[in-house]
């Protein structure tokens, strides 16, 4: 009975449990803190380096970068809990400049998105996530599990054969001990037994020292040595732009998936700018930049249940002790554990809800090709922000196609003093989809000599519309007939006088 107490103290409420002081104060608390940052340092080392040969430039940057990312957002970031660090997507961007300029253009360019990214945030960026539907973020976490899932493959190929039955080992610790216990992290467990029978067996499998030498000194002030002219700006400036956009749209993502979960909000504005903040920081420290990492940040938030900003700001603490006073150590970590780790994190950042028969099911069509597309695309191209981009576009032109189809037209033709006028009610939201088919709505060679279109049920959103009704009525007055156009709201009839006979034909 007292263990049950233990394990079950009165509950806080998901925004207490974000509170630094209250966690400060509650030692159980703090302890899920501290293991979450520890655990999340140990999935970042070798990271961090296969990011760092992805882009070109030598391991330390990519490991102090990750540092002074998820030190400084701890600080300035908008999102508790999430986790910023050198990320693939940020070193794929950037790997071409590396190639062709070297590292100080390299490094000016992250300064310079970091510049963008501040700017962007302040202009409310942030505020287009409301754009963003929700089968586009199915599809953008389905993705990202199977890109973390697909990260890990090259671990077990070629590999020698004690390898799988760890991997298997650690992948029954990680899903089966919080079944148990939920005292310690299950993927810290999992590293700290792997590592010792690999140690004690003398095992020969890939360690994490395997991918590239650690940095043995801190991080000290970088300036890049490049000309402060505009041939260096036309060289960085559509790098710079490029990794702004896809940082934030990835942090940003990220950061509303973190919301779900911890059923909290963030301050996403303030990520936007504290994004900006951290990669200028990182550049200055001749770091390769960075953003959110969905997975590191499943493991904080999910997988070892920290809440804080103490685990963010612990992670690249721990980070730093680590690859620096602990490299010896850290580099006997077998490559197997931190696979069993990610792995989990892959079965659990997937959303299976949205692929069962009946979901499937009961979903619209249109939102199942939107996910489907989201998932297909980042997958095809290991890039989250075309996938996403390509997601809402097919999500726009499926919304664009159904809300077309609402717009309805009915006519009546009444004869008042044996003068007979036809009327035609339209009801619906006229815009460029929905106003192409208005123009074949009218019976124009049929109709008696007076038409009255009664638009009181609808409203003009844009130019396609207003040229439409400059055909229709164009085209009555061919046939000799008078038409009228009533019922407007005041902003329709504004952009009808400001646009109206003014476009040209539109058809």
């Amino acid at each position: 009975m007292a263990v049950t107490k233990a394990e079950h103290p009165p509950a806080f409420t998901p925004e207490q449990l974000q509170s630094v002081r209250g966690t400060l104060m509650s030692p159980r608390r703090l302890k899920t803190e501290v293991l979450a940052g520890l655990v999340v340092a140990l999935a970042l080392i070798p990271e961090a380096i296969a990011f760092s040969i992805i882009a070109g430039v030598d391991p330390r940057i990519g490991l102090f970068a990750s540092f002074t990312m998820a030190v400084t957002i701890a600080f300035v970031g908008g999102r508790p809990a999430m986790i910023s660090a050198a990320t693939g997507a940020i070193a794929l961007v950037i790997a071409p400049l590396v190639k062709s300029h070297g590292v100080d253009y390299f490094v000016a360019a992250v300064i310079l998105a970091g510049v963008f990214q501040v700017i962007l945030g302040l202009a409310g960026v942030a505020k287009l996530m409301r754009f963003i539907p929700r089968s586009v973020m199915v599809g953008f976490v389905n993705a990202l599990a199977i890109l973390i899932f697909m990260s890990q493959v090259p671990e077990l190929l070629g590999v020698p054969w004690l390898v799988y039955p760890l991997v298997a080992l650690g992948l029954v610790i990680v899903f089966g001990l919080p079944k148990l216990t939920k005292a310690v992290p299950a993927p810290l467990v999992a590293i700290v037994v792997l590592t010792l029978i690999t140690v004690f067996a003398s095992a020969a499998v890939p360690t994490v020292g395997d991918k590239g030498e650690l940095p043995d000194s801190l991080p000290t002030l970088f300036i890049p040595n490049v000309p402060f002219s505009l041939e260096t700006l036309q060289v960085i400036f559509p790098f710079a732009l490029a990794m702004a956009f896809v940082g934030l749209l990835e942090s940003l993502m990220t950061a509303k998936l973190v919301d779900d979960v911890t059923d909290t909000r963030s301050h996403k504005t303030r990520e936007a700018w504290g994004q900006g903040v951290a990669n200028i920081v990182t550049g200055f420290f001749g770091g390769m930049g960075g953003c959110a990492m969905i997975g590191q940040t499943m493991i904080n938030v999910k997988a070892s249940g920290a809440r804080t900003r103490i685990s963010t700001f612990l992670a690249g603490i721990f980070l730093l002790i680590l690859v620096v006073v602990m490299g010896g150590i850290v580099s006997l970590i077998p490559m197997a554990a931190l696979v069993a780790v990610m792995i989990f994190v892959s079965v659990a950042t997937f959303d299976w809800h949205s692929i069962q028969p009946r979901t499937l099911k009961m979903m619209p069509k249109s939102e199942t090709i939107v996910m489907l597309a989201t998932v297909i695309v980042t997958v095809a191209t290991h890039n989250l922000a075309i996938g996403v981009g390509v997601g809402v576009l097919v999500a726009m032109v499926m919304f664009a196609r159904r809300v077309a189809h609402f717009v309805t037209v009915e006519r009546s033709v009444k004869t008042i003093g044996g003068h007979e006028t036809a009327t035609y009610v339209v009801d619906g939201e006229l815009f460029f989809a929905s106003s192409n088919d208005l123009y074949t709505q009218f019976e124009y060679a049929l109709d008696p000599e007076d038409v009255v279109i009664d638009m009181h049920a609808s409203h003009l959103w844009d130019a396609s519309t207003i040229a439409a009704l400059d055909a229709i009525t164009e085209k009555y007055h061919h046939h000799g007939k008078d038409v009228k156009i009533v019922g407007l709201n005041e902003a329709s009839i504004l952009m009808r006088e400001r646009l109206g006979g003014k476009l040209g034909a539109g058809h």
